[in-house]
């Protein structure tokens, strides 16, 4: 089967750099699933959940945003954050998610902050979603 190779890479390091069967992107539109030989493509990384098909396992990585390119034979993702579901603190994304959801229902965050909350929420129930499955999938095993 035909391989399509993927970088996700953040401003502070490169996540991952591999030959994959496929993957499936959060994007602004809705999530959108790459194989090889896809059309050229370039989008909006939304927050949430990459999952990245290889060898008949699928892994999972919590993004925060960015932007994504496409080739027929790579991927790029340029993102705020990405951190492999085993990477995540659960309990540490539990108390963030709980700090942002009090201060988006503060009546003391103006439009601007309240943007900039909002953006945090997502990112944080992103990584509480990836953790928590990647948690349910190793405790099937």
């Amino acid at each position: 089967m035909d391989k399509i190779n993927i970088k996700i890479t953040t401003p502070e390091r490169v996540v991952m750099s591999d030959e994959v069967d496929g993957v499936v992107l959060p994007t602004a539109m809705g999530e959108i699933g790459i194989l090889p030989h896809h059309i050229p493509l370039v989008a909006l990384l939304a927050p949430g959940e990459i999952r990245v098909k290889k060898n008949n396992e699928e892994l999972l990585l919590a993004v925060s945003g960015g932007f994504i390119e496409v080739q027929p034979t790579r991927v790029v993702v340029l993102a705020d954050t990405a951190e492999h579901a085993e990477e995540i603190d659960e309990q540490r994304a539990e108390e963030a998610r709980k700090r942002a959801e009090e201060l988006r229902t503060s009546k003391r965050v103006d439009a601007t902050d309240f943007a900039m909350v909002a953006a945090k929420l997502e990112k944080e129930l992103a990584r509480l979603r990836v953790a928590r499955k990647h948690r349910s999938r190793r405790g099937a095993t």
